[in-house]
């Protein structure tokens, strides 16, 4: 089973396709037409397109965390996370205690992909040696990580960076995964929402009742299986209605252009939209191919053009607290 698994995450790029999103999302079926999504469920008015834009990867560096603290005080954005594991990790939760009403996450990191910056686990690398390559960190990538590690082991990790935040001081909103790792497996995703469930800290949980939905993640490599959607409908927490992340471009004015299409054929219900902003430094070039995206992504949301946009548009924004919040009314 696991070869199967790897063997499509090996073809997929990981990154969820823009336009093979538009065009899965457009297309509804009759019964999920008369089905209340998320965000009806939580009280907010039907049709309305509800939006959380996610700042990924903060803690990565001191790059992301200025740009995502940016975003987050002057309420450009609604949500981050915070990858544990890397040496930034500890000052951004430590600017998530003295600002209490910001929706900061867990970014769940079971990789280290990057080729000179890398990091281990939180754990003791003695009690997950699936989780450790060669040179002691961990694996470049999922199909690695779905190679090398067990649940039990992917779900030590996860309990040990949630643990973490809280030794520090500050209890997260929710939790993630970076590179979608926890979505790699089947036996990954059912401790992942067990966690979740626990801690009764909501994991970004996608609805699959919907097979327009799970036929955008099976076509990226996801092994959506029957019993990873079983265990999705018995998840307990609140759900996102779907999932994508900031189109690429090949110039700032191309991607400002490019989110608004995505925008407007998204369909209605709670969309979480990640992006990974980062201020420019020779630092950051060093570490990331994509430098040159998450600069652009440290700027578009301040954007005022596009911030017009979502006003003509209608868009409400919400995060995983307020979620939480009418949840559990």
């Amino acid at each position: 089973m696991k070869k199967i698994v790897v063997a499509l995450l090996i073809i997929s790029t990981f990154m969820i396709s823009h336009f093979s999103i538009i065009k899965a999302s457009n297309s509804e079926t009759e019964s999920n037409k008369t089905e209340q999504n998320w965000a009806e469920k939580l009280g907010y008015p039907a049709g309305s397109k509800v939006i959380i834009l996610h700042s990924d990867d903060a803690g990565m560096c001191e790059e992301a965390n200025i740009a995502t603290e940016y975003y987050l005080e002057n309420n450009f954005i609604q949500s981050a996370a915070v990858m544990v594991p890397c040496e930034n990790a500890e000052a951004f939760v430590e600017w998530a205690k003295k600002n209490p009403t910001k929706d900061v996450g867990v970014h769940l990191t079971h990789t280290s992909e990057w080729k000179e910056y890398r990091w281990g686990t939180v754990a003791d690398p003695a009690e997950v040696p699936g989780l450790i390559d060669p040179d002691g960190k961990m694996w470049h990538n999922v199909p690695q990580v779905v190679m090398n590690a067990t649940a039990a082991e992917v779900e030590k990790e996860i309990r040990a960076q949630i643990e973490k935040v809280i030794a520090q001081g500050y209890r997260p909103s929710h939790i993630d995964t970076h590179m979608g790792t926890l979505y790699g497996h089947p036996s990954f995703v059912a401790a992942f929402l067990k966690v979740a469930q626990e801690y009764k800290i909501p994991a970004n949980a996608i609805d699959l009742s919907n097979p327009e939905v799970v036929a955008v993640f099976r076509e990226q490599g996801y092994p959506i299986t029957d019993d990873v959607i079983e265990l999705v409908n018995k998840y307990t927490l609140p759900k996102v209605d779907f999932f994508t992340s900031a189109p690429n471009a090949k110039s700032y004015e191309e991607k400002v252009d490019n989110f608004k299409q995505l925008i407007n054929q998204l369909k209605p219900g709670i969309t979480e939209i990640i992006f990974h902003p980062s201020v420019e430094t020779e630092n950051l070039k060093s570490i990331t191919g994509s430098w040159q995206q998450r600069v652009w992504e440290a700027k578009i949301f301040a954007d005022a053009d596009l911030i017009q946009f979502f006003k003509d548009e209608g868009i409400i924004f919400t995060n995983w607290k307020e979620m939480m919040a009418r949840f559990e009314k």
